[in-house]
């Protein structure tokens, strides 16, 4: 029996979740899909996606458990890769060389302001 049907939310760990949700609606262009108010464990449940996107960013506070500045593994997609790389690097993002090998797309990794690695392919 298949009780996993998509993957929904991915956690991404941010020191100020205010500056992390600018940084990913203004300078990404994503969607804010939810902001409610975490009491409990202080801080806020922020949502974030693309456009149209069933996947989503939950930008959580960051802890011991789960620290800022990692390689957290997520792909994001885009039709020209080149593009986004020179529009992100002119919005002052650091970004990593355009890659490109042999029946790989092109792809390049970039960093979030708490210096998350996040990595964008074009297709």
């Amino acid at each position: 029996m298949n009780h996993v049907t998509a993957i929904s939310t991915v956690a991404v760990p941010v020191t100020d979740q205010d500056r992390a949700l600018a940084f990913y609606v203004d300078t990404l262009g994503f969607e804010l899909r939810l902001d409610a108010p975490l009491p409990q464990l202080g801080g806020r449940w922020i949502v974030v996606a693309p456009a149209g996107a069933t996947t989503s960013l939950a930008l959580v506070p960051a802890s011991d458990q789960t620290p800022v500045g990692a390689d957290i593994g997520i792909r994001f997609a885009t039709g020209d890769a080149a593009a986004a790389h020179a529009a992100l690097a002119a919005q002052e993002v650091p970004v990593d060389a355009l890659l490109s090998w042999p029946g790989v797309p092109p792809m390049f990794t970039f960093r979030d302001p708490d210096g998350n690695v996040l990595y964008l392919v074009e297709g």
